[in-house]
């Protein structure tokens, strides 16, 4: 009997131990690849590739003329105060209240009545992509039943932000491929169209991935039509400074809206502006009826950042401050940005002026018109696929051109590639 109960316990052992076994080794098998991200995706496949002729004009990431990454003087000089001189504490949940009173001051302007009136709720946030993040998560908090409507096209990931934080989407037309201009009056006609009380995501300037903006008057009449229509306006602002080199001329568009009273929320990232791509350094903004309120949404935008990642990373928020902070520095950062913006547009005129001295059979005006780090080429995915196949240039399939990766050394190869894959368009 005693012989059994132990084969018998032995058996229930063995058994137990197989099925653990099977189930532990299921827990994620129904998991599959994710996609490739279309932006990332690039370079990746850039990387691997052999030819010594190859040219990445796709991620959004600021290279000299050589085609090597940037590290602004401003900055260095900036990490050579603080080193030695600083502690690697924790911020608190909001970040650093200096670099915040900065960047406030950049979007704002320096003697921005808001900002005296301590009306403005703002943290530190993880870059441009975090800010826009905690807002998407306070909207669906605060305002569960409302929607965001986003520009077509716009950065792909705005998609993804607003998704995973379970606010419904709705689009606004933007982008008018035959001109490859604005479609202003398919804009202004979606405006008037959405229900009252909508959410809006705008590009405050150098629109990604069109670099396609309204002009002041433009601007002027968007923001009257979504004052009456009472529609709350959030900019994604990435490109502050780096679109003209002005930081003044680029926040343009929210001075118009501020003037006109609206209540705004404004995304900004140092990502571009100050080449701190790494450091994750941004800024969450929301302007508010008064200071008492200004407080309340400032400790619940914290507490949606608590979990998420509980603090920011405090170095690149030193970098910025001290930067923005010493006269001398900030002269030499206006200095530096405007040089980058300078180099891009130029990148521009000599793309253009390649293609039409190739005989092109098309309008390549588009390529000057538009403003900031991209260009919309109007090339079709097909047209794409020849220049990586053919010529082993790497771009978006959507055919946005970073014209922070053309270069004097390939901005002819360059053309020469898309005049063959477009010349008989």
């Amino acid at each position: 009997m005693a012989s059994r109960t132990m084969i018998s316990r032995g058996i229930v052992v063995h058994q137990t131990r197989s099925l653990g076994a099977r189930f532990m080794s299921s827990w994620w098998n129904h998991v599959e690849p994710a996609p490739k991200d279309p932006i990332l995706g690039v370079t990746e496949a850039f990387l691997t590739d052999p030819s010594p002729h190859k040219v990445n004009v796709g991620v959004g990431a600021y290279r000299d003329d050589n085609g090597k990454p940037v590290v602004l003087e401003c900055v260095r000089e900036a990490e050579r105060i603080i080193a030695g001189n600083k502690n690697m504490e924790y911020l608190p949940m909001g970040g650093s209240m200096h670099m915040v009173e900065e960047t406030l001051k950049l979007a704002y302007g320096e003697n921005s009545d808001l900002i005296k009136d301590k009306k403005i709720a703002a943290i530190q946030a993880l870059s441009g992509t975090g800010a826009c993040r905690v807002f998407a998560d306070f909207q669906k908090r605060f305002k569960p039943d409302s929607h965001i409507y986003i520009p077509v096209p716009t950065w792909s990931n705005h998609h993804n932000i607003w998704r995973d934080a379970q606010v419904p989407q709705q689009t606004f037309r933007y982008y008018h491929p035959e001109t490859k201009g604005l479609d202003f009056a398919s804009l202004m006609e979606d405006l008037k169209n959405a229900p009252s009380g909508s959410f809006f995501l705008l590009h405050a300037c150098a629109h990604n991935p069109t670099g396609v903006d309204p002009t002041e008057e433009q601007w002027k009449e968007i923001s009257q039509q979504m004052k009456v229509k009472g529609h709350f306006p959030f900019f994604d602002m990435a490109y502050q400074g780096f679109a003209s080199g002005d930081p003044e001329r680029d926040a343009k568009a929210i001075r118009i809206f501020l003037e006109d009273g609206h209540l705004i929320g404004c995304a900004q990232s140092y990502a571009k502006n100050m080449g701190l791509y790494g450091q994750r350094v941004g800024c969450l903004s929301l302007v508010c009826d008064d200071d008492k309120q200004a407080i309340a949404v400032k400790s619940q935008l914290q507490q949606i950042a608590r979990p998420m990642y509980s603090n920011p990373p405090v170095h690149g928020a030193l970098v910025v401050s001290t930067v923005l902070s010493d006269p001398n520095l900030k002269n030499l950062w206006l200095k530096e940005v405007k040089g980058m913006a300078d180099r891009i547009i130029g990148m521009r005129t000599a793309l253009r002026e390649n293609l039409e001295n190739l005989g092109s059979p098309l309008s390549w005006e588009h390529i000057t018109n538009q403003i900031g780090m991209f260009c919309y080429s109007g090339m079709t995915p097909e047209q794409v696929d020849r220049l990586t196949s053919e010529y082993h240039i790497y771009m978006t399939r959507n055919g946005r051109i970073s014209m922070a990766g053309v270069t004097t050394g390939n901005v002819g190869y360059l053309a020469n590639a898309i005049h063959e894959v477009t010349k008989s368009s």
